[in-house]
């Protein structure tokens, strides 16, 4: 199947109009980036992980950076804000993993002490577009490499 984003009149804005609105909460664009690649790791979806990685490099990431987002818990390269954000995208990809909380209040209070509410609501945005991405893609079996519209 093509892109579903491509078939249905006005679906392509919409999404677009998602990816300008990640940027006007003043999340630093790698922390953005590193949320990004690190959903679609968990969700296997080859193609944003490959655009993720792409992204993450125009954005100015180092390679010891990128290389070691599926491991950030024991990597030494990102900072405790960066560390929460991670966790926060785990946690919001891997929502059947959990019992209980979806997220936990722990987790909310450190994002609160990391981030203000503009920031929490384009992390928060941005992660569930990631998802979003990453369903359609594997769904169709969309291929690294490749581009929307």
């Amino acid at each position: 199947m093509s892109n579903p984003a491509m078939a249905l009149p006005g679906a392509l804005t919409a999404i677009q109009g998602l990816i300008k609105a990640k940027s006007k909460g003043g999340v630093p664009e790698e922390t953005l980036e590193l949320v990004h690649l690190r959903a679609s790791q968990i969700n296997g979806c080859s193609a944003c992980v490959y655009a993720g990685g792409m992204s993450a490099r125009k954005a100015g990431m180092s390679d010891e950076r990128l290389w070691a987002v599926a491991a950030w818990r024991e990597a030494p390269y990102f900072s405790e804000a960066e560390r929460t954000a991670l966790e926060l995208a785990e946690t919001m990809t891997r929502l059947s993993d959990r019992t209980g909380e979806a997220v936990p209040d722990e987790l909310w209070e450190r994002v609160c002490d990391h981030y203000d509410e503009p920031q929490r609501a384009a992390l928060i945005l941005w992660i569930a577009t990631a998802n979003f991405f990453n369903r359609i893609n594997t769904a169709i079996k969309e291929p690294a490499g490749t581009t929307w519209g």
